[in-house]
């Protein structure tokens, strides 16, 4: 099957493309990410989430593809870790404030370059990890000085879509992301 040619990808430039073609592993924020960064309570004061279902596929396809996904946050949530545990996502990190030094402890006793890592974040919390990997990816609701030192910014917002245009220009920009989508085409295409 040949290489299938996403949408946006007009919107990946040659050098964003080199970049993604390195990356080994992944690193995600959660809030303004995975979710639309919005905080949600109950009457009875119980947090809720929305997660976006592109997304989880997206990072499955990821892991399929022997890619490393990692998720950083700076808050504590259940409910983040029973996501992260329903996709089968084995490196969370829950509370870390300074996030380069959580992903720097991560790819500790990996054998992963810094121009072989992506991250994914927002805010300003997420900005030295964002400039220490070497692939930054932000979304258009981020803040907007994250947005000035990312190498890409998604077309989709956090929480709808955004974590799934970035595995898909990653998977992409590395020859892979056909094979991923060919168990869901039908044989008859």
């Amino acid at each position: 099957m040949p290489e299938l040619t996403p949408p946006l990808s007009q919107h990946w430039s040659n050098e964003v493309r080199s970049k993604a073609a390195a990356i080994k592993l992944v690193a995600f924020d959660v809030d303004g990410i995975m979710s639309d960064g919005k905080l949600y309570f109950s009457a009875s004061g119980d947090e809720l989430k929305t997660f976006n279902i592109l997304d989880g596929l997206g990072l499955k396809q990821l892991m399929n593809a022997d890619i490393t996904v990692a998720v950083i946050t700076g808050r504590r949530s259940p409910l983040t870790e029973k996501r992260m545990n329903d996709l089968g996502i084995t490196h969370l990190m829950q509370g870390r404030e300074d996030k380069k030094v959580a992903l720097q402890e991560l790819v500790a006793n990996m054998d992963i370059t810094a121009e072989q890592i992506a991250y994914m974040g927002d805010d300003l919390p997420d900005l030295p990890a964002l400039q220490f990997a070497g692939l930054g990816i932000t979304v258009p609701n981020g803040y907007w000085l994250v947005r000035q030192h990312a190498d890409y910014c998604t077309t989709a917002a956090g929480g709808s879509g955004a974590v799934r245009e970035a595995c898909d220009l990653i998977l992409w920009s590395q020859g892979r992301l056909s094979a991923t989508l060919e168990p869901y085409m039908s044989a008859e295409s």
